[in-house]
């Protein structure tokens, strides 16, 4: 088969695959690449180099931060913050998380800044009694459009800037891309407020990463138990609380418990007990005496200690957590190692903002610095990595490359050069960008921006027109990646924690987009004139 139709054949198999959600995200993306190898397209190693490509050890790196962030308790004092200031209204919250994913976009990556206020939104949604997933699909759209402030908020701003150089024209400086970049934020905070309530679906993720909200959990302690006792005597950064029930067969059965007596193997606390078959009632009522309790199969305890003592306590046979301990531990804002994650993710942030080593290696180094300084532990690290979006990119990148290696990016200009010619500047700046938006949504932005980069030089060179408008329109299509959840590695770093399908992207994907192209055609000729 010629390797150009090849190339289109396995991108729209693998399109009609996702859009189906018949069969497996991760299944689809280990079939790309080896789909581009059975057909010839590349070799073993080309195919599979996705699986080392920089790009996804970043990310990869990214979860393991995110998780240290979340379990020392600093994304809980953010979200504290948030909920302090914006209440649980839920357009005013999409209007602050989003502003800070753009403001965080445009200094480190778009990556890296998903990556660290991903549990941060999931918190505060959880705590202002909102589905996540309405806020997950905004967070990162909000970033996208974050990526348009700096040089450096996505690497297809330097691609184009340098275009721009080689093509005649000059480079663009670090903040002027914020000229269109802050309308684009403004615009896309707008959008995102008043149409994402309706638009963003909800579902239900596999699995939910959020914190309980201790509040909670304390106000149900005091009405089950009939204790007097604080949220805040219940949870400090030294000692919590865990809830646990007598295990069938426990060695515990038939002992006698009382309120203020110690276990006897971590030396915890019992605050309250109380029977299982009576929901309501306390350690008072219980068998024994006052305040005593014969322990059956069952019952609850109440136990207070260190929070390193809950944790073998609760995995011990004889007892059940109710909440597992290290749950509620990320509920303590600013806890154990707080201080070292919030330094360990200052040194990488400087990394990333001046740009001494590649993103990759300063992901990596302050992965590495996390577990080293035990904020983690390598169990944590690998719970905590994504893996289907981890094995989703690689397996989408060699189609990347193998759509420019074979010719169909060719095939694409050829097209778009027929149908411009030399008319109206405009129509040409539409098509490109409508091309550029079209393709961005099934790879990745940057190989997309690479295959119409040269497209638009030829089309300026042929009317004799200046190239810097038609490199900044195509950055800010290039940024309009709304529609698929592999259009962006960010979109699919939302979809698993949201419980996202394919098709939700596109319902407020698709006006933001509008709103993007409307932005590249009308307004960025008025800044940049041809």
């Amino acid at each position: 088969m010629d390797p150009v139709i090849a190339t289109f054949v396995i991108l729209g198999l693998a399109v009609v695959a996702f859009i189906s959600g018949k069969i497996p995200i991760a299944i689809v993306a280990i079939g790309v690449p080896l789909g581009l190898w059975v057909t010839g397209i590349q070799t073993l190693p080309e195919a599979l180099s996705g699986f080392g490509d920089p790009t996804v050890l970043f990310i990869a790196s990214l979860f393991v931060v995110s998780e240290a962030l979340d379990a020392t308790g600093v994304t809980a004092w953010v979200g504290q913050q948030v909920i302090t200031r914006a209440g649980s209204n839920p357009r005013r919250l999409l209007v602050i998380v989003g502003s800070m994913a753009a403001v965080l976009t445009g200094f480190i990556s778009i990556n890296g800044a998903v990556a660290a206020l991903l549990p941060v939104v999931v918190v505060v949604a959880v705590r202002a009694g909102i589905v996540p997933s309405k806020m997950l699909i905004p967070l990162a759209f909000a970033a996208s459009a974050g990526s348009l402030l700096t040089l450096t908020g996505t690497p297809v701003n330097p691609v184009v800037s340098q275009f721009a150089l080689t093509a005649g024209g000059r480079e663009f400086g670090f903040f002027e891309f914020a000229l269109v970049g802050v309308p684009l934020v403004a615009l896309t905070l707008l959008v995102v407020a008043t149409l994402g309530p309706r638009l963003v679906p909800e579902r239900s993720p596999d699995r939910l990463g959020a914190a309980p909200d201790p509040s909670a959990a304390a106000r149900s302690w005091r009405e089950s138990y009939d204790v007097d006792l604080s949220t805040q005597s219940l949870f400090s950064v030294r000692e919590g609380v865990a809830e646990v029930l007598v295990a069938p067969r426990s060695s515990l059965i038939g002992r006698r418990v009382w309120p203020g007596m110690t276990t006897r193997e971590e030396d915890l606390v019992i605050l309250a007990a109380r029977h299982g078959r009576a929901e309501g009632q306390n350690a008072s009522r219980g068998s024994g005496g006052v305040g005593q309790l014969t322990l059956q199969a069952g019952d609850a305890l109440l136990v207070q200690g260190p929070w390193a003592a809950l944790e073998r306590y609760t995995h011990s046979p004889d007892v059940i957590a109710v909440t597992p301990p290290h749950a509620l531990r990320r509920t303590v804002p600013l806890g154990r190692g707080a201080r070292r994650a919030l330094v360990v993710l200052g040194l990488m942030v400087v990394l990333l903002a001046t740009g001494i080593v590649p993103p990759a290696v300063a992901g990596l180094l302050a992965a590495g610095a996390l577990i080293l300084t035990r904020v983690v532990t390598m169990p944590q690290v690998y719970r905590a990595i994504s893996w289907t979006t981890v094995i989703l990119i690689a397996g989408m990148v060699p189609l990347s490359s193998a759509f420019v290696s074979t010719g169909a990016a060719d095939v694409v200009a050829d097209l778009v050069l027929g149908f411009t010619g030399e008319t109206s500047p405009h129509l040409a700046l539409l098509v490109l960008c409508v091309v550029t938006i079209l393709l961005g949504q099934f790879i990745s932005n940057v190989a997309t921006v690479l295959i119409v980069a040269p497209i638009a030089v030829s089309i300026a060179a042929t009317l004799d027109l200046s190239i810097q408008p038609f490199m900044m329109a195509l950055t800010v299509a290039g940024a309009a990646a709304f529609l698929t959840p592999i259009a962006t590695p960010v979109n699919l770093m939302v979809m698993q924690p949201g419980g996202y399908r394919f098709g939700d992207y596109w319902r407020l994907g698709l006006p933001l987009a509008l709103v993007f192209l409307a932005v590249a055609v009308l307004y960025v000729p008025l800044i940049w004139p041809f």
